[in-house]
């Protein structure tokens, strides 16, 4: 048997070959991920580790945002000579290190990353720890000199001598660079300035008598914990953090966790949609295989082989499939993990593709993957494979599969299929937010899993409207196609299932996208009353020295600021909710439209007082007047009176979860030192629109970093960032149909060998080649838009619950790119068409009496 199964696998390795590069392609993108990850992960180890301090001071960081809020935390300088005095401390420095500053050369343009990175300015000292070493140059000595990385001067073309502008927080400066400094680590893509230890306070701080930590390095024979422990018990630990060399290695891997988990799970996101669409590949491939090979399996049966023996078989045949696939996309995956590094590389992250680690656990989960896949995907083939009786494979019977009752299928679907509709309704009706998005999970999977199992009992209705035309337009080949596509519903539905997951998934999110931007172009409409808003191009803060100028240029009526603070609420329910207020000038309602349940503007900015949105009040039972304790950054408490309640759709850009918002005058005073997030502008009377931007965008010339948007800006913004999301929905698409493509050339090229003497007698009388070309063109492209009706049809009611949850966060506007839906439907024919290339040209290319005895 073994001898058998051997043979049998190589003498259809080329019918395997596609379901193989299924298998390829879902390894190669886990295996990648898990690569990639790996190595950014160790290097940045290395590099946390071995430029930590023993221990570090830092200022508490009780409460964290994803929206900058510009302050920067401080200790006092003289903490460094009180650190000093420890037992076990050999040296303590104290440190300036800065993100919230903008570097720009003689032509005002930016000398910082445009990838993302920070640009960082830092105070210069140089121990055993330093990243860099200084290559070129000397030392900045005094005020107006700096060092540059030799990363960002190479690629923004700074040169020693070269005059920078520094925008930090206290104000403008200008440096000369007199040095360049060389990464002796892994650049992290970062630019960084270096200035003279003495200055950077002054300068970056506003003050000589602040840093943003001290580090401190252990005597000999000294650990760092209890160093820490040492250092902890002379100055405290309510007001500060200390933390170890692991620790502050541990902490900076944390937070650079964030970005590898994006690149992670959109790589694992691929190579979830390729193992889904490659079991129906496999599937497909396996069920054709054995319906063939319906005579060998019966002379296997006739000559002794069991049951068993011939499940065993082609469990075989499968999981050597899965072992080849397994073993090429472990190699690709390490080739795109190669590329990923090239391409961090280019970005400024450099990587070397020399220290890749390959850890032990990406060939086990390439392997489990592979192999798992196949082996599943290949069981009830086998098992259907094992059933065959001996007396009735012997004799020259119809094709297993064809014209079998589907009761079970549709018994099956239908409760599966009531299950997961019972599910989206659900969703559909929830009042919370955690309880829709659960609901909308089980319905998608319910409903997927519904529809594959049902789909073969649509194919017949369905393909009858689909390809009604066909026997009109090109005569008898037009109704031999569209009764081929029917003759094995399993079959049809099974080849049309691959392709229906990718166009399900991009309906369903194409759906969503576009519903979220006519959300928010409503939203905009409605709430933004400002001639203009000035904004940071990567929503960062800016300096207080923009919004001074922008008050004092010519036609300006109005300004009206924005900044943000992380804070933290101990709600009447007895919840503490950790989130972003906005801070806002009490003109803001002369520049935005604010809906209220109760209150006002003037009453939620008030001193002490501020606004919440009302959906959120009512869930944790807060009412007008209520008074809740509020924690602000820096351990600075109070307790705040709710003074108006908002009815906005979503937050209108007034904080983030639960709508809160107030006086820029509270921010001012709990957190001293932040900077604005954006300014809403109105022109003065006699000015034009176009006038005032023209004079506001030549004031911020020298501020590259920020831009001018009106109203269609503000919303092509909110586009765009809308549009990232949804071209990673069509990169997913495109692999899923890459797949389902190579299920159909599969399908259509197994088909054609099983009708092989079907279409040499149908040559015989008479079909010439082009017909048949023509006739298995068509029969492609009935199965494909088939599959193409399925998918957006259950994309587009996914769609349209995904908006049901959208609108329990305010966006309720519900849209159709019905201009996707009509291009996908005719994309799908046209994959059809090039997928039944090669199957119908080889068809054609038949020997008319060699297909006729073909057996």
């Amino acid at each position: 048997m073994l001898k058998a199964t051997l043979r049998s696998f190589l003498a259809h390795k080329g019918r395997l070959a596609l379901s193989a590069l299924a298998v390829v392609l879902s390894v190669a993108f886990v295996a990648g991920s898990l690569i990639f990850s790996d190595t950014v992960t160790r290097t940045f180890d290395r590099l946390f580790a071995s430029t930590s301090a023993d221990v570090t001071v830092e200022p508490k960081q009780d409460l964290k945002s994803p929206v900058p809020s510009g302050a920067v935390q401080t200790v006092p300088a003289a903490l460094k000579a009180q650190v000093a005095k420890v037992d076990g401390v050999a040296a303590a420095h104290a440190d300036v290190s800065v993100q919230n500053v903008v570097v720009v050369d003689s032509a005002n343009k930016s000398v910082g990353p445009t990838t993302g990175a920070p640009t960082i300015a830092t105070s210069w000292y140089v121990t055993h720890r330093s990243p860099v070493k200084l290559t070129s140059g000397h030392a900045p000595n005094g005020a107006g000199e700096a060092l540059l990385d030799a990363d960002t001067a190479d690629k923004k073309h700074v040169r020693i001598g070269d005059t920078l502008t520094v925008q930090a927080q206290p104000g403008t400066f200008r440096v000369r660079v007199v040095g360049i400094a060389t990464f002796t680590t892994t650049n992290p893509g970062a630019a960084l300035v270096f200035l003279d230890p003495a200055v950077a306070a002054r300068e970056l701080l506003g003050s000589a008598d602040r840093a943003t930590s001290i580090s401190v390095d252990a005597a000999k024979g000294v650990s760092d914990p209890e160093l820490k422990r040492r250092v902890g018990a002379a100055i405290g630990t309510g007001t500060y953090d200390l933390k170890t060399a692991d620790e502050q290695a541990k902490s900076a891997a944390a937070d650079l966790g964030g970005f590898l988990d994006v690149i992670k799970y959109v790589m694992l996101g691929f190579a979830g949609i390729a193992v889904l669409v490659g079991i129906f590949l496999i599937v497909n491939t396996f069920s054709m295989l054995i319906a063939q090979r319906t005579r060998e399996l019966g002379l296997l049966r006739a000559l002794g082989a069991d049951r068993r023996q011939v499940r065993r078989s082609v469990l075989t045949e499968a999981v050597l499939l899965g072992v080849v696939g397994s073993t090429l996309g472990l190699a690709a995956g390490i080739g795109l993990a190669f590329g990923l590094i090239r391409l961090m590389s280019a970005f400024g992250m450099n990587l070397k593709a020399t220290e890749m680690v390959i850890g032990w656990a990406t060939p086990v989960a390439a392997y489990v993957v592979g192999v798992g896949v196949t082996f599943v995907a290949a069981y009830l083939p086998a098992r259907r494979a094992a059933a065959v009786s001996p007396m009735a494979a012997l004799a020259d019977a119809e094709v297993a599969g064809v014209g079998k009752p589907l009761k079970v299928r549709a018994i099956v679907g239908s409760v599966v299929g009531a299950a997961g509709a019972a599910a989206l309704a659900g969703c559909a009706a929830a009042t919370k937010t955690a309880s829709a998005v659960s609901l909308l999970g089980l319905g998608v999977v319910l409903t997927l899993i519904a529809t594959v199992i049902a789909g073969p009992l649509l194919v017949r209705p369905v393909i009858r409207v689909l390809g009604g035309a066909f026997p009109a337009l090109f005569g008898s080949v037009g109704r031999m196609s569209q009764r081929n596509a029917l003759r094995n519903p399993r079959r049809t539905g099974a080849t049309a299932a691959a392709l229906m997951v990718g166009l399900a998934l991009v309906g369903g999110m194409s759906v969503a996208s576009a519903s979220m931007s006519a959300s928010f172009d409503r939203q905009i409409d409605k709430t933004l009353g400002a001639d203009f808003t000035v904004q940071n191009t990567n929503f960062l803060p800016f300096t207080q020295e923009i919004t001074d100028k922008v008050r004092g240029t010519e036609g300006v009526r109005l300004v009206v600021r924005q900044r943000f603070a992380p804070v933290a609420v101990r709600l009447p329910d007895g919840k503490r909710v950790e989130t972003t207020a906005a801070g806002y000038d009490p003109q803001v309602d002369e520049v935005a439209h604010v809906t209220y349940a109760a209150g006002n503007s003037a009453a939620a900015l008030a001193d002490g007082a501020l606004g919440m949105d009302v959906t959120f009040a009512r869930n944790h039972h807060v009412r007008l007047g209520s008074t809740l304790p509020v924690e602000f950054p820096g351990g600075r408490t109070t307790e705040m009176r709710v003074g108006a309640l908002t009815d906005q759709d979503g937050s209108g850009g007034f904080g983030m979860q639960g709508g809160l918002f107030f006086g820029i005058a509270t921010v001012e005073k709990y957190l001293p030192g932040g900077q604005d997030a954006a300014l809403y502008v109105d022109k003065a009377a006699g000015t034009g629109a176009d006038q005032l931007r023209s004079r506001l965008e030549r004031t911020l010339k020298p501020y590259p970093q920020v831009q001018v948007r009106d109203q269609a800006d503000y919303k092509k913004l909110v586009h765009d960032q809308i549009a990232v999301l949804l071209y990673l929905v069509y990169a997913l698409l495109g692999l899923a149909i890459v797949i389902a493509v190579l299920g159909v050339v599969n399908t259509l090229a197994l088909s054609v060998v099983e009708r092989t003497r079907e279409i040499g007698l149908l040559r015989a009388i008479g079909l010439g080649r082009r017909q048949l070309r023509r006739m298995i063109r068509l029969e492609s492209v009935v199965i494909a838009v088939f599959g193409a009706v399925l998918g957006l049809g259950l994309g587009l009611v996914w769609g349209v619950c995904t908006q049901q949850v959208l609108a329990l966060q305010g966006m309720s506007a519900l849209a159709i790119p019905w201009g996707t839906v009509v291009g996908v439907v005719i994309g799908s024919a046209v994959v059809g068409i090039v997928a039944a290339l090669l199957p119908a040209l080889r068809a054609s290319r038949m020997n008319v009496l060699a297909a006729i005895a073909h057996e």
